[in-house]
């Protein structure tokens, strides 16, 4: 008497081992190929060093002219405040005209010119010391630096001048400025932690095309349609392969950003891992969905650029404000997966568990690396041509 015993257990049994077996051969081809260990850890460390220290958004030295025109006490006091000053390099002159030519080649980004009748406000009850600021507009962002830096150097000047000369017809402004989650106003904790998405982006998208794309180079792909192995197969072993690196990779980013350059993560650890996770999913997926389309490594590169990299730099909210964006671009960003993570990571860097911002913006993340890995299984099909 012979039982009935269902194939399928012996057809999931198989399809386990097999795909046991592509997820090890994964494995072995990232450890074999330097450039997945170039773009997983050389790479990532290389842009956490330009945004951790290269690159700032801070202005800490601006570079101005300052025209003395009055050299009375009152004058000479304001001049060495700007000169103390942390924000500034000054240059000084007696006549603007000296300075002309430092502002048109760009060796001073503004004049302060501090007038000949400066100091007669002491006689003037009811007036301000005027002062005159010319800021170069070839560039308007530090434009507006030197305007304010210089309006906010006057203004404590003179509340110093009231207070030491009992001057009553000064007002007496005392600004108690506070900042939230970022006290010092540093750029560079703003930057590591968005940067982050950019990384991830890297990893997730460029490496998956480009690896698949080899595999078409090289012929391994075509050795492994000529076996009994699924489409589903291929591209889960893939995806849970490239998956486990990058979280490899933004472990150790995450620890280099926080020992090495003190970026606080005020929120979980574990949520910070699950919403990395969650952004692998679209990232990875969008890789793959290249991989189906670019048989070539160039082809590829190229097309991870344009979908993957530059949306994720450019519309993400990394650099740019999406407030400040159009309307359609606005719209357009809602397609783009590092637009959620941005946030995500900003938020739990520097704010902490924020639960309802974290599940609002990683619940698009996981659709839409839903939809991407769905267009990928339906677009990619077992055979050579």
């Amino acid at each position: 008497m012979t039982a009935n015993i269902p194939s399928d257990l012996f057809s999931d049994g198989r399809r386990w081992r097999r795909l046991k077996a592509l997820i090890r051969k994964e494995s072995f081809q990232i450890f074999r190929d330097p450039s997945s260990f170039m773009i997983t850890v050389v790479l990532p460390m290389l842009l956490l060093f330009l945004y951790g220290f290269g690159v700032s958004l801070d202005l800490d030295h601006l570079r101005i002219g300052l025209v003395m025109e009055d050299t009375a006490p009152d004058a000479q006091s304001f001049a060495k405040s700007l000169i103390d000053s942390k924000y500034f390099e000054v240059t000084i002159a007696r006549d603007r005209r000296e300075l002309t030519e430092d502002m048109t080649k760009g060796r001073v980004r503004g004049i302060v010119v501090i007038p000949s009748y400066f100091s007669d406000f002491r006689n003037r009850p009811g007036t301000i010391a005027p002062i005159q600021v010319i800021a170069d507009g070839s560039e308007p962002n530090t434009a507006n630096f030197v305007q304010n830096y210089v309006q906010g150097a006057f203004w404590n000047w003179l509340q110093q001048e009231a207070i030491s000369s009992d001057l009553t017809n000064l007002a007496h402004i005392d600004i108690q400025a506070r900042y939230w989650y970022n006290e010092e106003l540093q750029s560079r904790y703003f930057l590591l932690s968005g940067s982050l998405a950019i990384i991830m982006t890297l990893i997730g998208t460029l490496l998956t095309a480009l690896v698949v794309a080899r595999e078409w180079e090289r012929g391994t792909m075509e050795a492994l349609m000529s076996t009994p192995v699924k489409i589903s197969e291929i591209i889960l072993s893939k995806f849970i392969a490239y998956f486990a690196l990058g979280m490899i990779s933004m472990i150790i980013c995450v620890a280099v950003s926080v020992f090495g350059y003190g970026l606080p993560l005020r929120g979980s650890l574990w949520l910070l891992l699950l919403v990395s996770a969650a952004f692998l999913i679209p990232a990875l997926g969008t890789g793959l969905l290249i991989s189906t389309y670019a048989r070539n490594q160039f082809v590829a590169s190229q097309l991870a650029s344009l979908l993957g990299f530059l949306p994720s730099y450019m519309l993400s909210g990394f650099l740019f404000e999406i407030a400040s964006m159009p309307a359609p671009i606005r719209a357009l960003t809602h397609f783009v997966p590092a637009r959620y993570f941005v946030q995500c990571l900003q938020t739990l860097f520097l704010v902490g568990n924020v639960w309802s911002l974290i599940l609002f913006n990683l619940l698009p993340m996981l659709g839409i690396g839903a939809i991407l890995l769905l267009i990928t299984a339906r677009k990619t099909v077992k055979r050579l041509d």
